[in-house]
């Protein structure tokens, strides 16, 4: 008799405790409860389904969008890029869709989760400005074919000029002459000239004594012209042509040759002919000017 007044106490709550859980559980509507769950379950299926098709759909689109687009005078690795890139942003905003009519269907207020992720959205936009520049310029570098791997280009803003050896959607890295390789956001690029599209000039000015005799001059350089054009066959684009005497001032006077070269190889030629043109003149007993130019 000395331990009930310890037991009752425990004992109550607990039974009523159960109560409450018993007409908790008996007062849920299962026929409601398992028909939302049937409800949402079809819904969330037919979701999934729509979203497999429409990635298929997409998938697709960009595929054969960049299948016609390789046809084209297009670098591997500049399509590769945009192809990555678009693929992307498809499947991101894909997700971002998918993700939001789930929640719809599951009963999340969406509305309210968007305002509040608005305002840190907002303020990582912000902070990420300089990283958003970078990549849609880099987009535009690459998509609309200013600059390729291998390209040499100078940058007039930023006084760099090399070769480029990697062109991201963040980053360009250029390698100037000396080795130095370059790390350049792609937000501080602004002007681009690119020596590597096009046929190069070459000019090529021998200092000579015109009085000589210019015509015996003519015909040595054209002999050093004619070297030039069958050891470089494949890389010139028109014939070397002697343009003439030219004054560089002050009574120094030198016979120029003019020729356009695939792009690269400008410097080799230039260097090349320069060589010849001297071995032919002093081959032929003429003096080259060794004097300093002034020019006042």
């Amino acid at each position: 008799s000395g331990e009930l007044p310890i037991v009752e106490p425990i004992v109550e709550p607990t039974v009523q405790q159960l109560n409450a859980i018993q007409r908790w559980w008996s007062n849920i509507d299962w026929e409601g409860l398992i028909a939302l769950i049937i409800q949402k379950a079809i819904a969330i299926a037919l979701l999934i389904l729509l979203f497999i098709v429409l990635t298929k759909i997409a998938n697709f689109s960009i595929k054969q969008m960049f299948k016609n687009y390789q046809r084209t005078k297009t670098t591997e690795v500049r399509l590769t890029t945009l192809k990555t890139l678009v693929l992307n942003v498809t499947y991101y905003t894909l997700a971002f869709f998918f993700i939001y009519a789930l929640l719809s269907i599951l009963g999340v207020p969406v509305g309210s989760l968007l305002a509040g992720a608005g305002i840190a959205g907002l303020a990582i936009g912000l902070g990420a400005q300089g990283f958003t520049n970078d990549l849609l310029t880099g987009f535009f570098i690459i998509f609309e074919q200013q600059i390729d791997v291998g390209d040499y280009i100078t940058l007039a803003n930023l006084n760099i000029e090399g070769t480029v050896t990697q062109v991201g959607l963040r980053l360009l890295q250029i390698r100037s002459i000396d080795g130095t390789v370059h790390f350049i956001p792609n937000r501080n690029i602004t002007t681009v000239s690119n020596h590597s599209r096009e046929a190069m000039r070459v000019i090529v000015d021998v200092r000579i004594i015109p009085s000589e005799g210019i015509e015996g001059i003519r015909e040595a350089i054209t002999r050093a012209n004619k070297k030039i054009a069958e050891t470089y066959a494949e890389d010139l684009q028109t014939q070397p042509i002697i343009f003439g005497v030219v004054d560089l001032g002050n009574s120094n006077y030198a016979i120029r040759t003019t020729m356009y070269v695939e792009n690269g190889k400008q410097a080799s030629v230039q260097q090349e002919l320069l060589t010849l043109s001297i071995f032919e003149l002093t081959a032929a007993g003429y003096t080259i000017p060794n004097t300093p130019i002034v020019i006042k």
